[in-house]
């Protein structure tokens, strides 16, 4: 894997320009560069050396102008089953990662080559080679140059492999974005074409039968999770419905999609929303029609005002649309040709979670909006539904699915399919069905967003508290200075997740951290002083275990005085699901040592411990 494709190349790029690229890179290289308009391909002297160019030149390069792309080259009948995935976080479980690999097919295994410039992390020398089954735990092979780790990835065919690619290449997995290239499957070069009896291609000698007969099978595009949501006048519902129902059939058929439209919501209401179900070429392609018919019933009915297009969206993806700085934006708006605008936050409630999109132009131009704006919200929809399929088997005991993280089934976007934690992790807590204990947790919040989340009137508390199943209040300011302030969450883990969630949330929607920057609270949960011990571990390995499990900074300050209830303080501080993992942690350990407590007291009492199932 020496040869490399150089990509996203001016047209006025040259040999010299990309021997001189590699030479002040201190990149060596063999041969002449094959320069191709737009790319160009190179050999390097070894492998490691590949991947140093790759890590070092790709999309952090600029020549001309433009930003160059640094693959391995792969001949298209070479590109089957093998993927490497780069830049994964060196700290990162493997189990969290073995997870997101699975959701796109079966992983066939996992090989970390010899490659001079990555060693193993955790004490395993350089020039070792793995090939273990994907359910292995092992340690990354980590890139001693950018610390970030690599994996050699084979599924069990090419278009789980494909679709591993598409999703993958780019993911967000804590704030390291995924590196993910096809490698060289020779396998696949070797095996020859597929022999079909009935001619060359696979079909008949007289060609491929027609469309609608018996003998055909067209591969259908997967529908997407996510419908498409607009807002029409309530005036031309009539219209895009039809003489009994004509119009809509044509368009359903024609499209190949499932359209609700929703008159008897918001009766009285000066618009209507409109869900269509397909793909999102099916989708768009409906959303065309339906722009066309609402203008020629306005022009028939003399109706002179503007038919903007305006589109439904969760507030979960609003911001990831708009972009840093509204880059996303206004780059729609630029490549469009057309003006966009949002609905405010202050509209939303948690009973109304969507902000209305509004895209001013043509026909023509607002069709190519609504594809560009649904690509933008369709990808941030598949980046959640993965991160939260990473974390569900990491917190024991709880029902992701009933969190409600996610938007809510009347917007026509299902909930992530999750899997619950598994029965042994499970054991370690209660199961929700027997009313788990109930829990206070103090998180500690910036002192200016304290407005943000009590909200007009203390509405948006008394909602959150309603939605969580939780008590929230908020402490006293503890000086006039105060840069913090302390909420005070009481209820069962479901509702703590709920409610931290929520809260989180809040304050990266209210810019209270930037576009970059990752949420990090602390938050004090008491445990009795005796256990305080079992939590520290012995020489602090059971309280460093945690935090390399959890990624969350976990303290037990020394020399502390218990308080009235013979409680101490621990410490939590990291990003949500590194800190709702540490709690729930902690919760098993004190769980354990009630347990313990409770055993000591029956064998002291003399009665027979009760079996257990």
């Amino acid at each position: 894997m020496n040869k490399l494709y150089i990509g996203n190349l001016g047209e006025n790029v040259s040999p010299l320009d990309l021997e001189s690229l590699f030479k002040d890179s201190k990149i060596p290289f063999s041969g002449q560069f094959l320069v191709k308009t737009g790319y160009a391909f190179v050999d390097c002297p070894d492998e490691s050396w590949a991947m140093k160019a790759i890590e070092a030149l790709s999309g952090k390069v600029e020549l001309h102008g433009k930003l160059i792309e640094v693959e391995h080259s792969v001949p298209k009948r070479q590109r089957s089953r093998k993927l490497q995935i780069r830049n994964i976080p060196p700290h990162l479980q493997w189990e969290v990662l073995d997870s997101l690999l699975a959701q796109y097919g079966t992983v066939e295994n996992c090989e970390q080559g010899t490659v001079s410039q990555f060693a193993f992390k955790f004490g395993v020398g350089r020039g070792c080679t793995l090939n273990l089954p994907c359910s292995v735990a092992f340690p990354f092979l980590v890139n001693t140059d950018t610390e970030t780790a690599v994996v050699n990835v084979t599924y069990g065919n090419k278009d789980q492999a494909r679709q591993a690619i598409e999703k993958l290449n780019g993911f967000q997995l804590e704030n390291y974005s995924l590196k993910v290239a096809y490698i060289p499957d020779e396998m696949a070069a070797q095996q020859p074409p597929q022999q079909h009896p009935q001619g060359r291609r696979g079909f008949g000698q007289r060609g491929p039968p027609r469309q609608g007969s018996p003998g055909a099978t067209t591969r259908q595009k997967p529908q997407s999770d996510v419908p498409l949501r607009m807002l029409v006048p309530t005036q031309f519902v009539g219209a895009i419905i039809g003489k009994e129902g004509a119009t809509i059939r044509n368009i359903t058929k024609q499209t190949q999609s499932k359209i609700d439209i929703h008159r008897k919501e918001n009766a009285g209401a000066a618009e209507k929303p409109i869900t269509i179900h397909s793909t999102p070429e099916g989708c768009s392609t409906a959303c065309k029609i339906i722009m066309e018919i609402m203008q020629k019933e306005a022009q028939d009915t003399k109706f002179t005002e503007e038919i903007p297009l305006k589109i439904l969206a969760h507030n979960n993806f609003v911001g990831r649309l708009i972009g840093k700085e509204g880059r996303n934006l206004k780059k729609i708006e630029q490549d469009t040709d057309t003006k966009i605008t949002i609905s405010p936050l202050q509209d939303l409630t948690l009973y109304n979670p969507e902000r209305t999109i509004t895209v001013k132009g043509s026909i023509e131009t607002c069709a190519k909006a609504e594809e560009e704006i649904m690509k933008k919200i369709r990808e941030s929809y598949e980046n959640d539904i993965a991160a939260m399929n990473l974390q569900a088997h990491l917190i024991p005991g709880l029902n992701l699915n009933a969190l409600g993280l996610f938007p809510p089934s009347s917007s026509g976007i299902p909930p992530p399919a999750v899997s619950v934690a598994s029965a042994a992790a499970a054991a370690s807590y209660p199961p929700f069905g027997q009313q788990p204990e109930s829990e206070t947790v103090h998180l500690f919040i910036p002192a200016l967003a304290v407005g943000a989340i009590i909200g007009k009137q203390g509405q948006h508390i008394k909602q959150l508290s309603r939605f969580a199943g939780a008590s929230i209040k908020i402490a006293p300011a503890e000086g006039p200075d105060a840069k913090l302030r302390m909420v005070i969450i009481t209820g069962p883990p479901e509702a703590q997740f709920k409610a931290q969630g929520r809260i989180y949330g809040k304050l990266k929607e209210e810019n209270f951290f930037g576009p970059k920057e990752e949420v990090k609270l602390e938050a004090h949960i008491k445990v009795p002083s005796y256990a305080a011990g079992r939590v520290i571990g012995k020489g602090g390995k059971t309280v460093n275990e945690l935090q390399n499990l959890t990624s969350a900074e976990v303290v037990v300050p020394r020399d502390q005085t218990p308080d009235e209830n013979d409680q101490v303080v621990v410490k939590i501080t990291g990003h949500f699901y590194a800190c709702q993992l540490a709690q729930r942690k902690i919760q098993e350990i004190l769980a354990q040592v009630r347990r313990q407590q409770q055993q000591q007291k029956t064998l002291q009492s003399g009665q027979p411990q009760p079996r257990r199932k």
